[in-house]
């Protein structure tokens, strides 16, 4: 639910409440941006490792079972922090999660990058900068309220699914630069919307300020998809 920011007194602490909330709100927001970024360090971190070391992709690639492993560490994790909200909530159980998560994303990520080059995996890596920050200044200069849009937001992702499948199934260089373009295209959209969830404030809907950990994690979902799909566009390009 939206918050009302209209200035008034608390008659038992005779503070401002329209202070209060926004100073919690400015906090939650520091909060959910340092987790984020330490999670993109090390995800991207694991890249430039699989990318440069000729080494690690022959290790990886002689023991398969990593990659498993690291995949249903990612499945579990993400479903435990999405479902489980009294876990997201408590510390430090909600950081080791969110650590094993990233951890096993950044290996999944590694491993998927290690088959391109070191240019388009810098390309992508800039085209991700650009588009999310240009992307998190919309969602805070802007006076539309992406909140209310969910069920657009559900209905997209369904389509994009199954268009995924269409893909896979006709094996079209055609339709998997198409489904690149609109997952990166679905993806921006949800950053903006998960961005202002996390702002709040006369937004329709919004997320409680200890939902720190799920909102980063959401955020960051956003970031490495667009990513993905970007850096699938390119590898389309090339072929």
């Amino acid at each position: 639910m939206s918050h009302d920011y209209e200035s008034y007194n608390d008659p038992l602490t005779g503070g401002n409440m329209e202070f209060s909330d926004k100073s919690v709100r400015m906090g939650f927001i520091r909060k959910v941006y340092m987790i984020l970024m330490a999670q993109l360090v090390v995800t991207f971190g694991m890249v430039a490792l699989f990318t440069l070391s000729s080494d690690v992709k022959q290790f990886v690639k002689t023991t398969p079972a990593l990659f498993y492993v690291a995949l249903v560490g990612t499945l579990v994790c993400m479903i435990a922090l999405s479902c489980c909200g009294n876990l997201r909530r408590r510390t430090p159980h909600n950081y080791i999660f969110l650590g094993i998560f990233t951890i096993c994303e950044g290996f999944l990520l590694g491993t998927a990058a290690a088959s391109f080059t070191q240019s388009e995996i810098l390309i992508a890596v800039g085209v991700t900068v650009v588009v999310t920050l240009s992307l998190t200044l919309f969602a805070f200069q802007t006076k539309f309220d992406f909140t209310g849009c969910g069920m657009f937001v559900f209905v997209s992702l369904i389509v994009l699914l199954l268009f995924g499948i269409l893909a896979l199934i006709f094996q079209s260089q055609i339709l998997n630069l198409v489904y690149s373009c609109l997952g990166a295209l679905l993806f921006s959209f949800f950053l903006v919307f998960d961005t202002q969830l996390m702002l709040g404030g006369r937004h329709k809907y919004s997320l409680s300020p200890e939902e720190y950990v799920f909102a980063a994690l959401t955020l960051y979902l956003d970031v490495i998809n667009i990513f993905m799909y970007i850096l699938s566009i390119i590898g389309n390009a090339r072929s």
